[in-house]
């Protein structure tokens, strides 16, 4: 039905296609989808991506509907709504009908924040290397200290 490919997200971290086939293929969860994503990968109105979602009121988190589109889990009534790539290719196929679908999620570009924890573990790798260093001199301590045991004895 739809041919071509969408780059969406303002920070180059995914891009879905609608192309050959149907493949899935993602990467960590934190690759969501926003509404803005799902609506032009889609190429539906906002509107009509809200009329799909499988919300409610009085319900944070409904249970799965296999005729909407399901949100991931949210803890507040405020989250975003954010959307799981496969489950953005299953309402795609086998709702909207459309026959070849190909979603696939890229990691985003290194950001500050991961440096900074990449920074920290490299220096805790450095650390567990120093503390097993420690602990091989620790194991002639028990049997230094077994030994004088024994002579007391």
């Amino acid at each position: 039905m739809f041919n071509g490919s969408v780059n969406s997200g303002t920070n180059g971290r995914s891009e879905e296609s609608l192309g050959k086939g149907f493949n899935t293929a993602s990467t960590p969860s934190d690759s969501l989808l926003t509404i803005d994503e799902v609506q032009k990968t889609l190429n539906r109105s906002r509107a009509s991506v809200y009329r799909y979602t499988n919300t409610d009121t009085r319900n944070l988190n409904p249970p799965f509907n296999p005729r909407k589109l399901n949100t991931e889990f949210r803890s507040d009534q405020k989250d975003q709504l954010l959307f799981h790539p496969n489950e953005v290719a299953r309402f795609a196929k086998d709702i909207l009908r459309i026959k070849e679908v190909t979603v696939e999620i890229f990691n985003s570009p290194s950001s500050e924040t991961q440096n900074i924890l990449n920074a920290i573990l490299d220096e805790l790798r450095l650390i567990r290397n120093k503390l097993d260093g420690q602990t091989d001199n620790n194991h002639a301590i028990p049997n230094y200290l077994q030994d004088t045991d024994r002579k007391a004895a």
